[in-house]
């Protein structure tokens, strides 16, 4: 075999691991080895894996949860089993999972190598009739989610100037990452400035760095944001809390590819592309003269409008099941579910804080469940968020709080001592309430 692959080879029997490490080592690829699933997980976020080698029944969490998990996430790896335990409903759950091969311990080297040429050409095979690769850490299949997807992957081997716009906590930083590390320069320096979490005083000096004596404080020369990107990508968030004093300074950047220190006379040479994001109207910021008309222009290149979750509600199973799979394996070493009923809770809220929000959550809720996340794991306000229909908004203050008691007794199945708990009020009370 020519093809040097990346294979991730996945077993709790060190036998057979060391066994499958020599064969295909000898062959040639670059082997990375498993004896987990968690430990799987973390190889495959840090490292590109060309193939997966796994075995299917391991404690804890079984390799079916391996396979599931690698086809939602990484669906362009081939995936080959290799077991001890044979059976038809094994091979048929195999095969509707587009597991590309089966093999049966014990077996041949002869067999292994057979079965990994095969699955090799498998992958040949995926990826020509997969048109995106879509980037590991943006899920979604909501039709804006698509878009952002196709513009990544337009720009990702350019270096055209991109704005991302969005909410805060909308993934806008993940964006910008999938571009740079999705495309040819992905081995050039990345490096993301939050703008508004620097002090304004100390921005310009961070970014373009300052010389020896340019104000108190400088003892020596130093290099900025921009120096340290050169050949790669700096996003640069938050954009528009930037002064106008700055704003000058990166248009330059832009114009003439060049900046020049704090205190510098001559400007250096700089080859970096661009990534500006904020959750503020820089086009309203421009009319009101607080942001510079021609920088906006100037990034404003290419443009990707991130929408809030609120209006891509379709993804929110799915990013449920990533948070899932992160903190049931960093908290409990275990795939974590989640009940319908309180699924159904998640998706009909509407998210003011976005995807860090439900992140936050859901991270909240693995904690404190077992196996399941039920409605009682979920913060108080999701539980009892009461939608009143439109038709209803004058409803009198007696009315809505009849159809709030309700919808707490409902939650919690007529336990009127939780009930009260919940709504602060005594047992006196609550019954005094559902007499009258």
């Amino acid at each position: 075999m020519k093809l040097k692959e990346n294979i991730l080879v996945v077993d709790d029997d060190l036998s057979i691991l060391e066994l499958l490490h020599r064969h295909l080592n000898k062959w040639g690829f670059h082997v990375f080895k498993a004896i987990s699933v968690k430990e799987a997980v973390t190889i495959l976020k840090d490292t590109k894996i060309d193939l997966l080698v796994t075995d299917l029944k391991m404690p804890q969490i079984d390799g079916f949860e391996l396979v599931t998990f690698v086809r939602e996430n990484y669906p362009y790896i081939p995936i080959l089993i290799v077991t001890g335990y044979p059976s038809v409903q094994d091979s048929l759950k195999a095969i509707k999972n587009g597991v590309a091969d089966y093999l049966t311990k014990p077996f041949t080297k002869e067999e292994l190598k057979q079965a990994v040429e095969k699955s090799i050409h498998y992958k040949s095979n995926v990826n020509e009739s997969a048109p995106i690769e879509i980037p590991k850490e943006i899920i979604g299949k909501s039709s804006a989610i698509k878009e952002i997807f196709e513009v990544i992957e337009r720009v990702k081997n350019n270096k055209a100037t991109v704005f991302v716009e969005g909410e805060s906590g909308t993934g806008k930083e993940l964006i910008a990452r999938a571009i740079h590390y999705e495309g040819k320069f992905s081995k050039q320096p990345f490096i993301a400035v939050n703008c508004g979490a620097i002090p304004e005083n100390l921005l310009e000096a961070e970014l373009f760095g300052y010389t020896q004596g340019a104000f108190t404080g400088a003892e020596k020369n130093r290099n900025g944001f921009f120096q340290a990107a050169n050949g790669g990508t700096i996003f640069l968030d938050e954009i528009g809390n930037a002064s106008l004093s700055v704003q000058t300074r990166l248009l330059r950047v832009l114009q003439e590819k060049e900046v020049i220190k704090v205190g510098a006379q001559k400007p250096e040479k700089i080859d970096v592309r661009i990534i500006a994001a904020t959750n503020s109207n820089l086009k309203e910021m421009s009319r009101k003269e607080l942001f510079r008309e021609d920088l906006y222009y100037r990034l404003v290149v290419v443009e990707i409008k991130v929408p809030p979750l609120r209006n891509r509600k379709e993804d929110i199973p799915m990013l449920i099941d990533k948070f899932l799979l992160k903190y049931g394996l960093e908290y409990k070493d275990r795939f974590i579910k989640i009940n319908p009923a309180a699924l159904e809770v998640l998706k009909r809220y509407d998210w003011p804080g976005n995807i860090r929000e439900l992140e936050n959550i859901i991270q909240r809720a693995v904690i404190l469940c077992d196996k399941i996340i039920e409605i009682d794991h979920l913060p108080d306000h999701l539980k009892y968020k009461i939608d009143f229909p439109e038709a209803e908004t004058l409803l009198t203050l007696k009315e809505m709080e009849k159809k709030y008691i309700e919808k707490v007794l409902r939650t919690t199945n007529n336990n009127k001592t939780k009930a009260a708990e919940i709504l602060g009020i005594d047992r006196k009370t609550i019954r005094l309430k559902l007499n009258e």
